[in-house]
């Protein structure tokens, strides 16, 4: 029964190529923490002076920067750990738990400041509009600058991506409370500080969503985006000696990290460890960039060879039970 494990990523360059990004990735987070958290301060206090609820949001926001930021440190430190004899596969999926707390972090804090402005909006305290536009410029250029240390490593890492969109929705936040600070100062509606941070909140959660989505797919160790299970079937089948294909499953152990595990029934007159293995493995490599695979040829079905199995036994059984039966009925009579 050939069998093949093939993990092409393991090898000291994709070691390497990984360790370089996750220093990349380690860096930029380090960086985009410090800025963060300086400017979290300044921007809480600001909110509670001017009593600009747009403010505090941004804070809110911030805040959940400056966690995911930390969190997202951790968990690429955590995950540079190595497999051992508990965890086999180390600790790489902590990455996409951190993700999913980051997600969750930013669901609620929008959650929590939409509720809060609508309640604002039946009776709008006064705010300051200087000191909050003098602000929110700040809160600006910190998550420009936090934006474009993450921009590198957002298409590497969900870890990642889920920091900078973090932030994408800070900065975003900030631009908001400048026009609402304008505006305020200019017409001296009060209710549009409330507006802003309902806007704020509206657009974070669809794209929140779409993060959390994203996690949770790969806990469940769901098929992967981008990846068509019926294509993949399908270049299976296309492999001359192939006859079916059955328990295939696809699924990441974290960002970029995609498995394959299959069962196949192979032609008995092809070499399946010299002719079909190498294609299967060039096929998936090249057209859908899996490359840590795990199949197993068999000439026959592994159910049908278990039900085989199971009528053998079933039918062995029954044939002992007739022969004990058969001595039984002609063995000694008893004496009287």
């Amino acid at each position: 029964m050939p069998h093949a494990h093939d993990h092409a990523h393991s090898h000291a360059g994709g070691h390497a190529g990984h360790d370089h990004t996750a220093g990349a990735n380690e860096r930029s987070l380090r960086i985009a923490l410090g800025l963060t958290a300086a400017f979290l301060l300044v921007e809480f206090v600001g909110g509670i002076v001017t009593r600009s609820l747009a403010l505090i949001s941004d804070a809110a926001h911030m805040l959940t920067d400056v966690a995911a930021l930390a969190i997202a440190l951790a968990a690429i430190r955590i995950g540079r750990r190595s497999a051992d004899e508990r965890r086999t596969f180390g600790y790489a999926r902590f990455e996409i738990l951190a993700a999913a707390v980051n997600a969750m972090l930013l669901f609620g804090a929008a959650v929590f400041i939409v509720l809060e402005a609508y309640r604002r909006l039946q009776q709008p305290p006064e705010i300051q509009p200087l000191g909050m536009l003098a602000i929110a410029v700040i809160g600006l250029l910190v998550n420009i600058a936090a934006m474009r240390v993450l921009a590198a490593g957002r298409h590497e890492s969900l870890n990642v991506k889920g920091a900078y969109l973090e932030v994408w929705s800070d900065m975003l936040g900030s631009v908001g409370v400048i026009l609402g600070a304008i505006v305020i100062r200019v017409t001296g509606w009060v209710w549009v500080d409330s507006a802003v941070a309902i806007l704020i909140g509206l657009w974070v959660l669809p794209r929140t969503w779409t993060l959390l989505k994203s996690s949770i797919n790969i806990l469940l160790e769901g098929v992967p985006e981008g990846v068509d299970l019926g294509a993949v079937r399908a270049a299976f089948l296309g492999v001359p000696g192939v006859q079916s294909i059955h328990d295939l499953h696809v699924w990441a152990l974290t960002s970029g990290q995609v498995s394959l595990t299959a069962h196949i029934v192979n032609d008995p007159r092809v070499d399946a460890e010299r002719e079909i293995l190498p294609r299967l493995r060039e096929r998936l490599a090249h057209d859908f960039g899996i490359t840590h695979i795990t199949v197993q040829c068999e000439l026959t079905p592994c159910h049908q060879a278990e039900d085989d199995a199971v009528q053998h036994f079933r039918s062995a059984e029954h044939v002992l039970r007739r022969e004990r039966g058969h001595s039984h009925g002609h063995g000694h009579p008893h004496e009287h």
